[in-house]
């Protein structure tokens, strides 16, 4: 009796432990994020410098993981730049900092759009961002 309550003990301690352990560990390297700006001005006008601060709000944080950018303007005509130095248009920009200022200068009077495209390496995911400034001549109605 002593042998079969041993057995019996031994059998639902191993299953115990069998039904404990589960192989579908979960490793997440990848993680969503978003992009943000500090508040910027509505309307611009020619020839006017704007600070535009950019944030990556990460949903975790995974060491492995880097940024990078490309810009488009679809409306009007600015130059936008990074520590004085000017980046050219549709060409991938590394991010070195979750925290980064770039600089635009408006080269018209019109309306300005800027639309950024953020992508992240290790997943390959995608935030589009986009920055739209009025000028005075957009805003003012025809008599």
């Amino acid at each position: 009796m002593k042998k079969t309550l041993s057995y019996f003990l031994y059998t639902m301690l191993i299953a115990c432990i069998v039904c404990a352990c589960n192989n579908n560990l979960d490793i997440v390297q990848d993680y969503g994020y978003r992009i943000e700006t500090l508040p910027l001005p509505k309307r611009i006008k020619q020839d006017e410098t704007v600070a535009l601060e950019f944030s990556i709000v990460r949903e975790g944080y995974y060491k492995e993981a880097a940024y990078r950018f490309r810009y488009f303007q679809s409306e009007g005509e600015g130059t936008l730049s990074y520590k004085g130095k000017v980046l050219p248009v549709n060409r991938f920009q590394e991010i070195t900092s979750d925290n980064f200022v770039l600089t635009y200068q408006s080269r018209c009077d019109d309306q300005q759009q800027l639309d950024f495209v953020f992508v992240e390496n290790t997943s390959g995911r995608q935030v589009e961002y986009s920055i739209l400034f009025s000028s005075e001549q957009t805003e003012k109605e025809p008599e």
